[in-house]
């Protein structure tokens, strides 16, 4: 089993010694990395941010998490990729994703495709994207890019690159994410009609049995080598977990209190209940790393506390 690692996900500051300062906290806190989300909202732009967190601290590893696909052309995420780790002193790792969210298309001017293309489109840029942080010369024809031998500058620190992360739920993305990724980021659930309509099915313990299977069968001999991630939607430090797991099954309505206390996507209970479920979950699973929003972060520094590098 592979050690326990947490990370957080930020994505807002009012300035640059703010943004510094939580850098700085979450590492004194033992979170081992801070990754930023990609939407076209009041969030940081991700790589810039990246590259600040990382100036700021000392050991934190910095990511993205993840970037949507469909904004940036993979050469051009190939080269910042590379700059980036480059100037974190090879603190950085690579989430992507096939995009979600048809409101951010439409406010970018684009056009919004159905999921098996978008994830498509995705594999063929991871293609391009591993080629040239790996120093090969890429020529590429597919059916959504076409490269001929771009010249990266700079290389990458990290050898034979940065990690990289493949962020969803849904069987093409997880397959792809089991052929291609060194992480896998689980988020539980699928957003439906554009990104408006949650579809929480895949947190259910059946549906992660099924998915963990699949995983395991499309990595094959690679498997042992992947990192299981999962992202944190909620964080409840309680006495009485029952309580709140029926308080967010009437929001979630998709799902039963029962299925929200076995669900990797959410933690409740007191350090020590949450200590076990993450033990429990690992060994059922083989999930060993997590990221949790900000707001959680001083909640959860207890559990990191136990279980970081663990």
């Amino acid at each position: 089993m592979k050690l326990f690692r947490f990370g957080v996900n930020v994505g807002r500051a009012p300035s640059r010694a703010a943004w510094a300062e939580k850098a700085r906290k979450l590492e004194d806190l033992g979170y081992s990395v801070l990754t930023v989300p990609d939407h076209l909202t009041d969030l940081l732009a991700p790589l810039p941010a990246l590259v600040s967190a990382a100036e700021a601290t000392t050991r934190l590893r910095v990511g993205t998490n993840v970037l949507n696909n469909d904004l940036r052309h993979p050469v051009l995420v190939a080269r910042e990729a590379a700059t980036v780790d480059l100037l974190t002193d090879g603190r950085f790792q690579l989430g992507l994703g096939a995009g979600h969210m048809q409101s951010e298309y439409d406010q970018a001017g684009l056009g919004f495709d159905v999921a098996g293309t978008r994830v498509a489109r995705l594999a063929e840029a991871v293609t391009i994207i591993k080629g040239l942080l790996t120093w090969e010369p890429v020529t590429f024809a597919g059916q959504h890019y076409r490269v001929t031998s771009p010249q990266l500058y700079p290389l990458p620190v990290q050898r034979p690159h940065p990690p990289v992360l493949i962020g969803g739920n849904g069987r093409q993305l997880l397959t792809l994410a089991a052929q291609e990724a060194d992480i896998v980021g689980l988020t539980g659930f699928t957003l439906r009609r554009g990104g408006t309509e949650p579809d929480f099915s895949g947190w259910r313990a059946a549906g992660i049995d099924a998915r963990m299977q699949r995983i395991r069968e499309v990595a094959g001999d690679r498997y042992d080598r992947l990192e299981l991630n999962a992202l944190v939607q909620r964080v409840v430090v309680t006495d009485d977990r029952r309580h709140a797991a029926e308080e967010l099954a009437s929001r979630w309505t998709q799902l039963s209190p029962e299925e929200i206390l076995q669900s990797p996507y959410v933690l409740i209970g007191t350090v020590d209940q949450m200590v076990e479920d993450l033990q429990v979950r690992r060994e059922r699973w083989g999930i060993s790393s997590y990221v949790i929003f900000e707001p959680y972060m001083d909640a959860f520094a207890p559990v990191v506390a136990r279980l970081a590098g663990r």
